[in-house]
C-alpha cells in the first residue's frame, strides 16, 4: 500500500530564470506526484509535492540541488496534510 504524503518546499538561491519550475514539474510528472511549483516575489521557488513517501522524498531531494544552472543555497520543507493533487502544475507568481 502507498503511503501518500505532502511536503511544502521554499527553494532559496538563484532559482529563478534557470529554468527550476519546469525541471521541477518535469521530475514530479516522471515521479507520479501531484502539486504545483511556482516562482514568489522575494525570489524563491515554491513547491507543493503530493504522493509515494519515497518519491517526495526524491523531489525533495532533487530541490536541494536543482537543474544544472540553479545554485540552491537553502531549502525550507514542511510537512502537511495532502489534499488529494492528481497531476503536476506549474502555477504563476504567488
Amino acid at each position: 500500500m502507498v503511503h501518500v504524503v505532502r511536503r511544502h518546499v521554499w527553494v532559496s538561491g538563484r532559482v529563478q530564470g534557470v529554468w527550476f519550475r519546469q525541471s521541477c514539474a518535469d521530475a514530479a510528472r516522471a515521479a507520479g506526484l501531484g502539486g504545483w511549483v511556482r516562482n514568489t516575489a522575494d525570489g524563491r521557488v515554491e513547491a507543493v509535492f503530493e504522493g509515494d513517501e519515497g518519491a517526495v522524498a526524491v523531489l525533495v531531494s532533487w530541490c536541494r540541488r536543482g537543474p544544472v544552472r540553479a545554485e540552491v543555497t537553502d531549502v525550507e520543507v514542511v510537512t502537511e496534510e495532502p489534499e488529494g493533487f492528481t497531476g503536476f502544475s506549474i502555477k504563476g507568481w504567488s
